[in-house]
């Protein structure tokens, strides 16, 4: 699949917008990722000591199959062919300092393998994408569990808003946001993130 641009969803869920110290968005939150931070399952997760805290968000990530450009809502579902398991990768300090500024904070989540991303899947394949569990385990312990039930804009509010403004193309990414118990990552730490019937990842982190 070829990715141009992986569009990213912020606060999509309440309960991490509470732990955020953020108020629930009257509409999608949108930031872009670039496709050179795309790694997959058994890479590692890469981050310089000097970035700070750096930290994990699985969210469950949306693959179009085609073209996308002002689609209804009730349409929506027909442009996705795949769904995948996405880490979202934070460096968090450098997050706060840039919103303390009122700077952007592209950088913060724009670094080489900040993106971990499953094996996608057909969406054909996956039974109801309103109901799937999500998990997030580092070295075993669980850290983030959720629903995608619980998100405040559902995937074909997403694709509807998000194409008003800008086009999707085959192979585009939306990550659709984390729910809560994000948290830091350490050191040889191995991060596991999953989502029932779309499948799982594995990546060990290396701080230098």
């Amino acid at each position: 699949m070829n990715c141009t641009k992986i569009i990213c969803i912020g606060q999509n869920y309440r309960a991490h917008a509470k732990e955020m110290n953020a108020e629930p968005p009257s509409e999608p939150i949108i930031f872009l990722k670039p496709a050179s931070a795309l790694i997959s399952d058994g890479e590692n997760i890469e981050a310089r000591l000097d970035v700070g805290r750096v930290d994990h968000e699985v969210e469950l990530a949306l693959i179009m199959g085609r073209r996308a450009r002002q689609v209804a809502e009730e349409d929506a579902l027909e442009y996705i062919s795949h769904l995948a398991v996405f880490n979202d990768i934070t460096a968090r300090d450098i997050q706060s300092m840039a919103r303390k500024d009122g700077n952007p904070w592209a950088l913060a989540k724009s670094m080489d393998t900040f993106a971990p991303m499953s094996t996608p899947v057909l969406f054909s394949s996956v039974r109801d994408i309103h109901e799937l569990d999500l998990r997030l385990c580092v070295n075993g312990d669980v850290r983030q569990r959720g629903n995608t039930s619980h998100m405040i804009f559902p995937p074909e509010s997403l694709i509807a808003h998000i194409s008003k403004y800008i086009t999707l193309e085959e192979g585009d990414i939306i990550a659709t946001c984390t729910p809560e118990g994000v948290g830091p990552l350490n050191d040889g730490d191995v991060v596991t993130a999953e989502i029932s019937g779309v499948g799982k990842i594995s990546n060990r982190v290396r701080r230098y």
